[in-house]
């Protein structure tokens, strides 16, 4: 079970930047007497973040209701890439909610219409959109439209190839996808038309030669022309791991040879995150599916799938619909997420400052060599894989002790996640400044150093 944040009150030493403000306990008094309501009320799975109740969140900055103020290096979980609270945004609501249309199911609305038009002129030629309410909803979709065409073709073109240590959500489809082996421990009949390839993130797997993808399909007796589509994240989620462009070329070709659908998961990469508007740019090819939220509206629960028009057209009227498609409010805040990308350049600030944060993380990574195994990212988007020392072993309680005492220096980072529960996840809103970076990172580095001071690595003078 993962590990959970205690309630205890703890003086700290007091901050006062341009970023970061604490002063008197962290969590005080009243915050503790306020989450012990939530926790007589509520799954202990939901006890799972540092202990501050939000008060507001403004671009790059969290604050709880007693003056303190975080810097944020987590957007929420990679949501809030235009930044939190942004006034375009609550504007959008407020105008769409006082109309009043706060729902509409699948009857139109005109905050869908303009946000599906915008989506489809940023997406590549010939594709439709099919909104959706959570992550999880959009890639049960992807799944249900790879095999729905692959079986159009040959009724045993129904295999599903996905990675291993992905994550595609918390449902039962998308867990099965899912590379993690505990997230789908509760499911008992396993669909044996779901597979698993090791990713090739050059760390855990070192082979990341496309010949290892059909080498393992061979060894788990699938027919490449019985593949009904192929599912990745952009990026695997835990650790930021990146697969290698020409690994991902080799695998549009694969695709295409073997007449199967590509589907990119761009759910945390997409909007900018990874310095690209979508980030399977990075790579150079076209999938013929992804799935996209989070960063989608910065804010409220809206998800998607853009793909080929013949792909996303396989179900006719009524057929393929959710309660909550295409809401009104959702739809307008969404836009003016889109909006606000682009007419800041919020995408070509999340390159070049996440040039500087994935220096800055490099440094650190170099310093702490012996307890960080490697640092993945691209963009903003970055991941600081802990490991017991000298080896490949996931260290998920140093990281937890990492994200617990950032968490008392000012610095907001959710709990690790990744393989082990070993990564550091980083990944602030897109709008956050070269400034704002280091100084996150300055509190990264001073927070290891203070729990192993001596993994401290002496510089390495220049002559």
């Amino acid at each position: 079970m993962a590990k959970e944040f205690p309630l205890v009150s703890t003086e700290v030493e007091p901050i006062s930047t341009k970023f970061r403000k604490l002063s008197g306990a962290i969590p005080n008094k009243e915050t503790i007497k306020e989450i012990e309501k939530l926790r007589k009320c509520e799954s202990l799975s939901m006890r799972g973040q540092p202990p501050i109740i939000w008060d507001r969140a403004e671009e790059a900055n969290v604050y709880d209701a007693y003056g303190n103020m975080w810097l944020d290096f987590s957007s929420g979980v990679l949501i809030t890439n235009a930044g939190h609270g942004r006034k375009k945004m609550v504007d959008a609501i407020i105008r769409q909610a006082s109309k009043p249309l706060l729902t509409s199911y699948c009857f139109p609305n005109q905050p869908r219409v303009n946000l599906v038009q915008k989506l489809v002129s940023l997406a590549p030629e010939g594709f439709k959109v099919f909104l959706l309410s959570t992550g999880a909803e959009g890639t049960e979709c992807a799944l249900k439209l790879m095999r729905t065409y692959g079986r159009k073709i040959n009724d045993d073109k129904s295999v599903i190839v996905a990675f291993e240590n992905s994550f595609h959500g918390r449902t039962m489809g998308a867990q099965q996808m899912g590379g993690i082996p505990a997230g789908k421990a509760w499911i008992k009949n396993f669909d044996p038309e779901i597979v698993h390839i090791p990713f090739p993130n050059g760390f855990r797997c070192e082979d990341t030669s496309f010949e290892l993808f059909e080498k393992t399909l061979a060894e788990l007796g699938v027919k490449p022309d019985n593949v009904a589509g192929v599912i990745t994240e952009t990026y695997q989620g835990g650790g930021a791991d990146f697969m290698p462009k020409q690994y991902a070329q080799d695998l549009r070709a694969w695709c295409d040879k073997h007449g199967a659908l590509l589907c990119f998961d761009e759910i945390q990469a997409a909007f900018g995150r990874c310095g690209r508007q979508w980030g399977f740019e990075l790579y150079d090819i076209v999938p013929d599916l992804f799935c996209i939220g989070k960063g989608l509206s910065s804010s409220l629960p809206i998800s998607g799938v853009i793909g080929r028009q013949e792909v996303v057209d396989l179900y006719g009227p009524n057929e393929m619909t959710s309660t909550h498609s295409g809401n009104p409010i959702c739809c307008a805040v969404a836009l003016a997420s889109i909006e606000i990308i682009e007419q800041e350049g919020i995408i070509e600030n999340a390159d070049k400052v996440g040039a500087v944060l994935q220096a800055e993380l490099a440094a650190i990574k170099d310093e702490f060599s012996d307890v960080v195994g490697v640092c993945h990212g691209v963009g903003l988007v970055a991941a600081l894989q802990m490991v017991k020392k000298g080896t490949k072993e996931p260290d998920g309680e140093l990281a937890w002790n990492i994200v617990n005492l950032c968490f008392r220096k000012g610095l907001m980072m959710f709990a690790p996640v990744g393989f082990g529960g070993g990564s550091v996840k980083i990944a602030p809103p897109l709008c956050i400044t070269e400034e704002a970076v280091k100084e996150g990172c300055s509190v990264i580095r001073e927070a290891i150093k203070e729990l192993i001071p001596e993994a401290v690595k002496e510089p390495v003078k220049k002559i």
